[in-house]
């Protein structure tokens, strides 16, 4: 089964109030999801987005993941082009890296701001409400 994501994620200050979201569809069944997460920084939100993202598709038996995210940093961390220097990005790096392997192919690309509206609406959406539709992915906060 082969499943498409947009994530997204931001906080309000940096840190500031902090929420993530994700678009997941997986054939003609598409998902959106948000989560609050507190007080944390701009780029553990953007992690955030991609590990809830990363954890439902595995929890529906997806077996190849296509991901779409706005955030330069987390696309080059991912792929090896920028070391993770900031300690607290770390274990969410780990994190992703060791659900990807849980995949048979799993890809993590950049693509602009206006082509990943959606998941930065549920983004906003989970900071406006303070709420969540899904738990705090693993290792967040």
């Amino acid at each position: 089964m082969r499943a498409t994501a947009s994530v997204d994620g931001g906080s309000r200050g940096n840190p500031g109030e902090a929420g993530c979201g994700f678009v997941l569809k997986v054939g003609d069944v598409v998902e959106e999801h948000f989560i609050f997460l507190g007080r944390t920084t701009n780029n553990v939100a953007e992690y955030a987005g991609l590990l809830g993202a990363m954890e439902r598709a595995l929890e529906l038996g997806v077996e190849e993941l296509v991901v779409r995210s706005d955030s330069e940093l987390l696309v080059k961390q991912l792929s090896g082009a920028y070391k993770v220097r900031a300690e607290h990005l770390q274990p969410l790096w780990a994190r992703a890296k060791g659900l990807a392997r849980r995949f048979a192919r799993c890809s993590v690309t950049h693509v602009v701001r206006a082509a990943n509206k959606r998941a930065d609406t549920l983004a906003n959406r989970a900071m406006d409400t303070r709420s969540s539709t899904r738990p705090v992915p693993e290792g967040v906060g």
